[in-house]
């Protein structure tokens, strides 16, 4: 039988309350902040990866090469599919950081993220978790109230 003493009773009593005002602390985020974290940062990540294959605007030599060498995918011409990935890694970020159509751009970069998981690179699952579950965030929470969607949405309520 384990037995406590007044002063470690207390001790116990001393951090619950501490544990359970550092989580109303935290209670306090809101979500709009959370969310727009959720946004900009996977949309940079994909907007660099983006600005790597053009140059003006134009896609460049390497990014095709760079599809029909190593990243292979099936069933698309690696030209098109160059084409296509620095439009969407412009395209789709710049609706996530703005916060117009959110849902619906963190829908198609969670896709690419499932095409570069599973085609690509299957061992960078990590790093397309972290994208993931921002774009999971966003999309099952929607934007918060610092977007665009937001100000839609109160203009037409």
């Amino acid at each position: 039988m384990i037995t406590t003493s007044r002063a470690d009773s207390g001790a116990i009593a001393a951090i619950v309350s501490l544990v359970r005002w550092s989580i109303g602390l935290m209670d306090c985020i809101p979500h709009s902040i959370v969310a727009l974290a959720a946004r900009v940062f996977p949309a940079a990540v994909f907007w660099y990866s983006g600005e790597t294959k053009v140059e003006g605007w134009r896609v460049t030599e390497s990014a095709v090469a760079l599809f029909r060498e190593e990243y292979q995918l099936p069933l698309v011409d690696p030209e098109l599919a160059a084409n296509l990935a620095a439009f969407a890694e412009h395209f789709f970020p710049i609706l996530l950081v703005v916060g117009l159509a959110t849902r619906y751009a963190a829908l198609a970069l969670l896709t690419m993220t499932a095409v570069i998981q599973i085609f690509v690179y299957p061992g960078a699952w990590p790093t397309h978790g972290v994208w993931a579950a921002c774009f999971l965030l966003v999309i099952a929470r929607g934007p918060g109230v610092i977007s665009l969607d937001h100000v839609i949405a109160r203009r037409w309520r």
